[in-house]
């Protein structure tokens, strides 16, 4: 069995929590931070159920094992 590891990112927006995996660009949400993270995960699992089921999990295993994962903030202003 196969571990991976993603980044999970969550911001608030008006009708409550956006939840997003920049690896690969799925994204969920929900009423709290809690729930937007566990949709996520739900969404993940069926994203790489089915990667696998295409035969494309190699395509994006790398991003999803790499021990080197580096997040950081940057503003811009106007």
């Amino acid at each position: 069995m196969k571990v991976f590891d993603y980044t999970v990112v969550v911001w608030r927006e008006s009708a409550g929590y956006v939840s997003k995996t920049p690896e690969l660009g799925v994204a969920s949400c929900g009423d709290t931070v809690n729930e937007a993270v566990d949709n996520l995960r739900e969404a993940v699992d069926l994203y790489i159920e089915n990667a696998e089921a295409l035969g494309i999990l190699d395509d994006i295993e790398e991003s999803l094992t790499t021990l080197e994962k580096f997040t950081t903030h940057v503003e811009v202003s106007r």
